[in-house]
């Protein structure tokens, strides 16, 4: 039996650092919330690319204003 929302670990992360770059449809989304709730895994791998994404941000606007400060 074929399951459309049924994805590997490794599908799910690739999904995670897809939404990164696109806009996931509803069938994606849907699928590592499903996902989400049988794996204690994954939800930490998203955790932890938001930390990375809030990090780099945070760096991005120190490096912003370190220009400011430098012209």
């Amino acid at each position: 039996m074929n399951y459309p929302f049924r994805r590997t670990c490794r599908e799910v992360a690739g999904l995670i650092l897809a939404r990164e770059d696109r806009a996931l449809s509803f069938p994606e989304r849907l699928s590592i919330r499903i996902h989400f709730m049988v794996c204690k895994a994954c939800p930490n791998f998203a955790q932890e690319v938001q930390t990375m994404r809030g990090a780099l941000q945070q760096w991005r606007n120190y490096s912003e204003n370190d220009d400011d400060r430098s012209s």
